[in-house]
């Protein structure tokens, strides 16, 4: 049971600031532009926010944080609270199914890339899905 209201935890959890997320993002686009795939944009009006869009091939990307997203691999929950948080995570995981869920109906193709994916390198699979579809976007006369 949370000991504040749901008003007074809606207002702390938005004063709480991510950390450590811009360097993730950065890293993200030192590889996009290592791998050579333009065309994306940062901070898009888009249901769900995602991290990068590639509005002419309608890819979403999101960079999932492993604690605010629960990944399987990484997730640790504290030791105090331990209701709240479990809860906390859960929404955020049935949200991301949501918003996933909201933008293929609208024609958009979703990739979700946990932030350890970045961290170890591990984008390989991923970041070929991207070229391949950006690729198949480009005009015969410009290969």
């Amino acid at each position: 049971m949370d000991t504040f209201s749901k008003t007074e935890r809606s207002r702390i959890m938005a004063s709480v600031k991510s950390r450590n997320t811009k360097s993730t993002e950065l890293k993200f686009i030192s590889i996009l532009k290592e791998k050579g795939i333009v065309g994306w944009r940062r901070n898009y009006p888009l249901t769900g926010k995602p991290d990068f869009i590639f509005p002419r091939l309608k890819i979403a990307v999101f960079i999932d944080g492993c604690f605010w997203h629960g990944c399987p691999r990484h997730c640790r929950m504290p030791s105090s609270n331990v209701n709240y948080w479990n809860n906390k995570i859960e929404k955020n995981k049935n949200r991301d199914k949501k918003i996933t869920k909201a933008l293929k109906m609208k024609g958009w193709q979703v990739i979700r890339i946990w932030e350890h994916e970045i961290k170890e390198g591990k984008l390989n699979r991923k970041m070929n899905r991207i070229k391949k579809i950006a690729q198949q976007d480009i005009p015969a006369d410009r290969e």
